[in-house]
């Protein structure tokens, strides 16, 4: 019988040229396909909520695929994480209806951006955040998060090649968070994101929080639609996707 499963996925993206199957470089994707075809003997297809770039991580990662099994979904996720590499485990596994599609259902999507703004760098945590050594202006950067919320066209923040059909997104919530040591996480959800939008914003507000452009300057390279007036894009190591939600 022919059964659709939800898959949800935590990967340290270091290792990997992102999460979708490419013609060249090991992907997410491939590794979990090929953890199903030793466990179920046949050639199964994920769909994933969406792409992850080259080096970005993740903690809640969503998937689904279709196959015709008589497995149990505890059975299938720990035969996964018996097969798959230690930097990836599949983290929950259920059967959804056969209508559920991974990529098309999706509500929300929820990034973390992790920067580390001291003087000295980490060693052990080096790979999972941006090091900023010039102490930043967290109270400017916050200021230019008002300008983000709500639902605006964001063609400013997208990398080229982006595959999408128009610009516009909306974002529910951003934040900017303090934690210990120096370090301080970016916060954002919206109902979806272009390519390398949340790196650009990123990098974009960090011009914010170093005095090379102001507040207002970030809400006029928004309105702008102009890539070019934004600030660089932010290292892929920082960005984690931490949760897929659905309808």
């Amino acid at each position: 019988m022919l059964k659709n499963f939800k898959i949800t996925i935590e990967y340290d993206g270091s290792a990997y040229n992102g999460w979708q199957r490419q013609a060249t470089g090991l992907t997410v994707q491939d590794e979990i396909e090929k953890a199903l075809m030793t466990m179920t003997g046949k050639r199964v297809v994920l769909t994933g909520s969406g792409r992850t770039d080259a080096g970005v991580h993740a903690l809640g990662q969503a998937a689904n695929f279709h196959c015709d099994t008589a497995l149990d979904p505890e059975v299938i996720q720990k035969g996964l994480n018996s097969l798959l590499p230690e930097d990836i485990v599949i983290t929950a596994c259920k059967q959804v209806p056969d209508k559920f599609h991974a990529r098309y259902d999706v509500k929300s999507k929820t990034y973390h951006y992790r920067i580390l703004n001291r003087t000295l760098p980490a060693s052990i945590f080096r790979q999972y955040a941006w090091h900023i050594r010039k102490k930043l202006d967290l109270d400017a950067m916050r200021s230019s998060l008002s300008h983000i919320i709500g639902t605006h066209d964001f063609k400013a923040f997208e990398g080229s090649g982006s595959p999408r059909a128009n610009t516009i997104r909306c974002v529910m919530h951003a934040d900017l968070v303090e934690l210990d040591d120096g370090y301080m996480v970016f916060e954002i959800e919206g109902d979806g994101f272009l390519r390398f939008m949340v790196r650009n914003i990123v990098g974009t507000l960090v011009d914010v929080g170093l005095g090379k452009i102001t507040s207002d300057d970030f809400n006029r390279i928004l309105a702008s639609k102009d890539r070019k007036l934004a600030g660089a894009t932010a290292p892929a190591h920082g960005l984690f996707l931490m949760c897929v939600k659905y309808q």
